[in-house]
């Protein structure tokens, strides 16, 4: 348990610092409650969490080789992938790209509700605030690669520390971008962030070779 609480809480704290979500709880936090905007975005990326552990737990009916096989091909080739994404950054490169990404989430969210509300701004009621928090996080997050590897991570380890820790690295990124992501946001470097994640899940997958 130990060992997969440790494994989740450090590849989700890496990984999720200056992804997709995280732009999306700044962006959000700029125009509504913090503290709704808190809850809606760790509440999918919690519902989230579970639901790639449940699909690691089916995974792990596998035989045991293919796991290993697949999940040392996965962190190795992820790993691989963010080192070579780094180094074809500027060396002074900020978080533009998820940034970027995240906004035009957002925009698409708020033209849709727009449209389906027939009025010129989004509602502002507290469970209309949740919702297009949970909405906006949990679509932004489905496919990315740290749901992928938690899949990967719980097949492999204890699935409740995997959940447990992965959870609380949602809610340490959640709560900096809520409460100072503005300021952050503006410097963090993507090369470094990348880095960091390539270095990380390359270790994943040593690990998972011994």
């Amino acid at each position: 348990m130990l060992t997969g609480f440790t494994a989740g809480l450090l590849l989700i704290t890496i990984s999720e610092l200056g992804d997709k979500t995280f732009f999306i709880g700044v962006i959000l936090s700029m125009r509504y409650s913090r503290r709704l905007v808190f809850l809606g975005v760790l509440a999918a990326l919690a519902a989230m969490t579970v639901l790639s552990v449940l699909l690691g737990q089916v995974v792990s009916l596998l035989p045991e080789y293919y796991i290993n096989y697949g999940e040392i091909a996965l962190f190795l080739g992820f790993g691989f992938k963010l080192l070579y994404d780094a180094s074809q950054m500027p060396a002074q490169a900020k978080n533009t790209g998820e940034k970027e990404a995240a906004v035009e989430v957002a925009k698409q969210n708020q033209d849709g509700a727009i449209a389906g509300s027939g009025k010129d701004k989004l509602p502002s009621g507290n469970f209309a605030i949740l919702l297009q928090a949970f909405t906006m996080t949990f679509l932004a997050e489905w496919g990315d690669r740290t749901q992928i590897s938690t899949i990967a991570l719980a097949a492999a380890h204890q699935p409740v520390g995997v959940t447990v820790g992965a959870i609380l690295g949602h809610g340490i990124c959640t709560a900096i971008a809520v409460i100072g992501g503005r300021l952050i946001a503006g410097r963090i470097s993507e090369r470094l962030v990348t880095a960091l994640g390539g270095v990380l899940f390359l270790i994943f997958g040593v690990m998972a070779m011994l």
